[in-house]
């Protein structure tokens, strides 16, 4: 198998020291800025109903040059990497800074950290090996279970290389890979279909994913959703409280909580949370982390898209704000540092700040213990799609897996069941908080902006007191 040259632009294409008196005139009075240069390739199979339905590769390249100035950021983009294309983005980026007079912010400090090999998932397996692989997963699950009358299962890999240089004339370069299997079945019995799905991935190569044991714990997982299904009954309405299972359900806190605790919200005064800092916005023991450090996770990165070195941020400790994510600009612009949160779905867009892996930490209550206490409720284990207002906080998420819950009792499977609230009102609501503190496994996109970037979301099982279940039961 033929590895796939790496990228290195500063030798194919630019020459560093040109490059570089550009990006230096470009930002000339300015507070910041920086050029960012990417290639990425990926490819995505997707085998349905017995058949390879879709295959794609693509393979972009460009760069974009970013001049800020205050509050004002001047950014312009190419898919050619050249001196003339990058003279011609520098003209445009320089419009932001007008007449200069600012003083260029201080550089990010230097770091080595590598949380993710280099490897190239496209070197780990030929394309008729994938193919096979979702073939025999395929008749795997239409043997296990006679009820089994659709399956579809998705293999996606990428690689972006990175290279950004700064205007003091940093230099950073890294390798950035990322893989995700992902299995959903629809089962039939008497008459009614119900559907489950798993899967998951990280920043490695596609090796872990692809043999059997892995494909086939997967393929039970979203098998026994879709059985588990099939015996649900209408969720109820009403308000009730809540107990989140471990895991994938940090989605919610991601959403309803996470990103009003991003910098440029609070700046701007659009966040529920904005002038909080210092106060109580949680429950006791409530402490929510934002962490890109962790190795070989979805949200991890390096270092962001600006250059600053990803960290764990501590965002609420013991209930208390004690900080928001930033990028270089709105920290600038807030007085406080840049937290490695500088993050851009591509070379085609401008970093703002965003997620990385968001979790809360767990608590000392054991799962069956924070279970017990609740009398009428639900057991949310899984989520699907979900809408959160960042101004007020407000949110809707639907469960794909979920229980009715008497008497600290574990029941019968509910379908249907929403859950509404606000941000703000459910972490104060937190009654209980377990010591099984999990991360999804790893599938998370976030949005915003119109930009899309990997996540990570963690949590442990809490019960949260009051919210709103919208469900069909009469």
């Amino acid at each position: 198998m033929t590895q796939s040259p790496r990228f290195r632009p500063f030798e194919q294409a630019l020459d560093p020291e040109a490059a570089l008196r550009v990006l230096r005139e470009a930002t000339a009075g300015a507070d910041d800025g920086e050029l960012f240069l990417e290639r990425r390739r990926a490819e995505s199979l997707v085998f349905d109903d017995g058949r390879l339905k879709n295959a794609a590769y693509d393979a972009a390249e460009g760069f974009g040059l970013r001049a800020v100035r205050g509050e004002t950021a001047g950014y312009a983009h190419s898919t050619e990497i050249s001196e003339a294309a990058l003279r011609r983005a520098a003209e445009t980026a320089r419009l932001a800074v007008g007449a200069g007079g600012a003083t260029l912010a201080d550089a990010p400090r230097p770091t080595n950290q590598r949380l993710y090999s280099d490897r190239d998932p496209f070197d780990d397996a030929g394309f008729p090996v994938k193919v096979e692989m979702l073939r025999e997963i395929d008749g795997y699950l239409r043997g296990r279970d006679p009820r089994v009358v659709q399956v579809s299962a998705s293999l996606a890999a990428s690689m972006q290389e990175v290279e950004i240089l700064r205007p003091e004339g940093t230099r950073l370069a890294e390798a950035r890979p990322m893989v995700r299997l992902n299995i959903s079945v629809i089962v039939e019995e008497n008459g009614r279909r119900e559907s489950g799905s798993a899967g998951g991935g990280g920043r490695h190569g596609l090796a872990p994913l692809m043999g059997s044991g892995h494909w086939k714990a997967v393929a039970e997982e979203a098998l026994r959703i879709a059985t588990v299904n099939l015996k649900s009954e209408p969720a109820p309405a009403g308000v009730m409280d809540v107990v989140l299972g471990p895991g994938w359900p940090g989605i919610l806190l991601h959403e309803a909580i996470g990103h009003g605790l991003e910098g440029d919200f609070n700046r701007k005064q659009t966040s529920a949370f904005a002038g909080l800092m210092g106060t109580r916005i949680a429950a006791p023991g409530v402490t929510v982390v934002d962490d890109g450090t962790i190795p070989d996770r979805r949200g991890s990165i390096s270092f962001d898209d600006e250059g600053t070195p990803s960290q764990r941020n501590v965002l609420i400790e013991d209930g208390i704000l004690v900080g928001y994510m930033q990028d270089r600009q709105n920290a600038r612009l807030m007085g406080v540092a840049p937290t490695g949160n500088g993050r851009r779905e591509s070379h085609a867009h401008a970093p703002m700040p965003r997620m990385t892996n968001t979790y809360m930490l767990g608590g000392t209550a054991s799962p069956a213990d924070v279970l017990a206490e609740l009398r009428d409720g639900i057991y949310a284990v899984g989520f699907g799609g979900g809408q959160v207002d960042i101004t007020s906080g407000k949110f809707v998420f639907s469960c794909t897996e979920a229980y009715r819950v008497k008497d600290g009792r574990v029941g019968a499977p509910v379908k249907g069941a929403t859950l509404i609230g606000d941000g703000a009102t459910a972490l104060k609501h937190i009654r209980a908080i377990a010591n099984d503190m999990a991360l999804d496994p790893g599938m998370g996109n976030c949005g915003k902006a119109g930009q899309w970037v990997p996540v990570g979301v963690g949590l442990p099982t809490v019960l949260i007191g009051g919210l709103t279940v919208g469900g069909s039961a009469a």
